[in-house]
C-alpha cells in the first residue's frame, strides 16, 4: 500500500486513538533510558553520530498544519464514541481531550438536538522545510491540499500563518510563504544525481504531529516508480519516516537536502524502512516555477506512450526492448507537428537517451518551454530523426461522441490463431460499443476464452486501428498483415488497440497459439 506521509489524526477513530495511545505510553516508559544513554560516547565505534548534523539543521525543519472545514459525519461515524476509554485522570486523557478541543469541533454543547451538526475543523499535519531567509517554505502539495488556513511552527515553537505562493499536484510539491520579523534559518538542495545507493541520508520531520524527529538510514534504490503518475523517480529510504514526514527533507551528509519524503510502503500505516522522496533535482526547477509564475510551467510533446515489451521489440526489429512506444499523438500537439506517428519508438529526446517509457515524461518536462529539440525515432526498421518545438502541458480535454441510429451489419471475420473475431464498423456496432461516428479501424466482436487476444487483455468492442503500424479498415487488411508478418518470420504481429478512449499497441503471436499461450501486457499508458 502506497501512502502519502500526511497525518491527519482526527480521522483516527477510536481504534487508532488507542493504538497511538499506547505508542506514546511506550515512548514515556522508555525515554528515560534512551535520554541516558544519549551523548557523543553512546555510539558503538566505526558508527556515525548525527548530532552536530541535525543540531545544524532542524531549526529550518518545521511543522506544517492545515485547517479545513469538514462535515461532522465526515469525521465520525454513527455511534462512535469522540474519544477512546481512557483510565480517568491520565496524563494520556489530558492528551486527547486537549487535541480533540484544539481541532475546534463545531458543536460547543449547546446545539438543540434538532439542529444539524456544526461543521468541524479538520486539522492536517505534515512537515516542510526553509529554503530561503525570508520565509519560503517547501512541503508536498497533498499536505495542503483543499486546506482553508496553514500554519508553519519553527523548530523553537514559533508559529506563523502561512500563504500558498503555488502548488503543483503532478509533481506534489507545494511552495509556502511566511513572514518572520528577521532572516530565518535555511537550508539548500545539494546535487541529488550525485547521491548513491548505500550513502548515508538524514530525515526530518513531523511524524504523527509529535514534532521534530531525525531518523537516518541509507539510500536503498534509486529512480523508483510507484506507478503513482508519468512523473515517478523517487529516491527509496530506509532511513525510518512515517505519517507526518510528508514534505520534509532528506539530507546528505553535507547537510545538503537531495529529497523531499513524499511516500511510505506500509501494509499499516507505519515505517517497515520503505519511504520514497522526491529528487531534489526534479524538484528544484518546479520551485522556481511556482516563485515566480505560482504554478508550474511543465514542457509537453503531446504523446501518450507505453511500454516497449519484447515482444514488440521483436516485431518492430528492434535488437532490445528500450525506448517508449508512442500509442497516440495528440492532434495540433508538437510531436504531431514535427511528424512523430503512432507507432513510431523514441530513442533519444534532445539528445537523452530514452530507456523506457517512464523516463520520457520526465525528460520532456524539464525541457525549455518553446525551444526545438531532436527527436530520435524508430520507424519501419529504420532511425528517423524529427525536430519538435515544446509546449507547455495543459489539462486535457475530452472530445464528445455522436452515437448514430443502429443498423444491420456485416458478418464477422474469425482468425482463430488469434482467437478473435473481427468485423469492419458500421452502424449497428458503432451504436453497440459506443463508438464515434469517425472512428476508424476494425471491430473486435468476440474474444476466445484462453486464447491469445484474451490473454493480451483484448475484449469485444475494442478497435484493431494499426497492424505492423498500417492503417486497417477491414478484416481482410488484418489478415494480409499476419500473412506478411509470417512471411518474415517474426514470431508476433504487432497491433494498435483503442479500448474506450486509451490506445495501447499489443504484440499477438501468429504461430503456435492457442488456449493457455502465455499472457502478455500491453503496458501502462502515460501521459508525455
Amino acid at each position: 500500500m502506497w501512502l502519502p506521509m500526511r497525518s491527519r489524526l482526527a480521522r483516527l477513530g477510536p481504534a487508532g486513538l488507542v493504538c497511538l495511545a499506547l505508542l506514546l505510553a511506550g515512548l514515556l516508559l522508555a525515554g528515560a533510558p534512551f535520554a541516558r544513554a544519549a551523548g557523543p560516547d553512546s555510539a558503538p565505534p566505526g558508527l556515525p553520530s548525527f548530532a552536530d548534523l541535525a543540531a545544524r539543521l532542524l531549526p529550518a525543519v518545521v511543522n506544517v498544519a492545515s485547517t479545513e472545514t469538514v462535515s461532522s459525519s465526515d469525521n465520525q461515524g454513527p455511534g462512535e464514541p469522540a474519544l477512546p476509554t481512557l483510565p480517568p485522570g491520565s496524563p494520556l486523557e489530558k492528551f486527547f481531550h486537549n487535541f480533540m478541543n484544539h481541532q475546534g469541533q463545531g458543536n460547543n454543547g449547546d446545539q438543540g438536538g434538532d439542529a444539524p451538526p456544526a461543521p468541524d475543523r479538520l486539522q492536517s499535519l505534515g512537515s516542510g522545510f526553509i529554503i530561503d531567509p525570508s520565509g519560503l517554505v517547501v512541503t508536498n502539495n497533498h499536505v495542503i491540499e483543499g486546506a482553508q488556513q496553514i500554519t508553519v511552527t519553527l523548530h523553537d515553537g514559533t508559529v506563523y500563518p502561512a500563504t500558498l505562493v503555488g502548488h503543483d499536484d503532478r509533481m506534489d510539491l507545494a511552495l509556502l510563504r511566511i513572514h518572520a520579523p528577521g532572516p530565518l534559518p535555511f537550508v539548500s538542495f545539494g546535487d541529488s544525481d550525485r547521491i548513491r545507493v548505500g550513502d548515508w541520508v538524514l530525515a526530518i520531520g513531523n511524524p504523527f504531529g509529535l514534532g521534530g524527529t531525525v531518523t537516518a538510514g541509507i539510500v536503498s534504490a534509486r529512480g523508483r516508480n510507484l506507478n503513482e503518475g508519468p512523473y515517478d523517480d523517487f529516491i527509496q529510504t530506509d532511513a525510518p519516516i512515517n505519517r507526518g514526514n510528508s514534505g520534509g527533507p532528506l539530507f546528505d551528509l553535507e547537510g545538503q537536502v537531495i529529497g523531499i519524503n513524499t511516500a511510505i510502503f506500509s501494509p499499516s500505516g507505519g515505517s517497515v524502512g520503505i519511504g520514497f522522496a522526491i529528487p531534489g533535482n526534479i524538484a528544484k526547477p518546479v520551485l522556481a516555477q511556482l516563485r515566480e509564475y505560482g504554478h508550474a510551467r511543465l514542457g509537453w510533446l503531446g504523446v501518450r506512450v507505453q511500454e516497449v515489451t519484447p515482444d514488440i521489440a521483436a516485431s518492430l526489429g528492434l535488437k532490445s526492448p528500450s525506448g517508449a512506444l508512442v500509442a497516440g499523438v495528440n492532434a495540433g500537439g508538437p510531436a504531431e507537428k514535427a511528424g512523430v506517428k503512432s507507432g513510431d519508438v523514441i530513442l533519444t529526446f534532445n539528445g537523452h537517451k530514452v530507456p523506457d517509457m517512464h523516463s520520457l515524461p520526465l525528460i520532456v518536462a524539464e525541457t525549455t518551454i518553446g525551444t526545438t529539440v531532436p527527436v530520435e525515432i524508430w520507424r519501419h526498421g529504420g532511425i528517423e530523426t524529427l525536430r519538435a518545438t515544446i509546449g507547455e502541458l495543459a489539462p486535457e480535454t475530452t472530445a464528445s461522441l455522436r452515437t448514430p441510429a443502429p443498423s444491420a451489419g456485416p458478418p464477422e471475420t474469425a482468425i482463430a490463431s488469434l482467437g478473435l473475431s473481427l468485423a469492419p464498423l458500421s452502424a449497428k456496432l458503432r451504436s453497440q460499443y459506443h463508438l464515434g461516428a469517425d472512428q476508424k479501424g476494425v471491430v473486435v466482436t468476440t474474444v476466445t476464452q484462453g486464447g491469445p487476444a484474451a490473454s493480451h487483455g483484448l475484449k469485444p468492442g475494442d478497435v484493431v486501428l494499426e497492424v505492423q503500424q498500417q492503417t486497417v479498415n477491414s478484416p481482410a487488411e488484418v489478415l494480409d498483415r499476419i500473412d506478411a508478418v509470417r512471411r518474415e518470420g517474426r514470431p508476433s504481429v504487432l497491433m494498435l488497440i483503442q479500448h474506450g478512449s486509451t490506445m495501447n499497441w499489443v504484440p499477438l503471436p501468429v504461430s503456435g497459439a492457442g488456449p493457455g499461450s502465455a499472457p502478455g501486457s500491453p503496458g501502462k499508458v502515460s501521459p508525455g
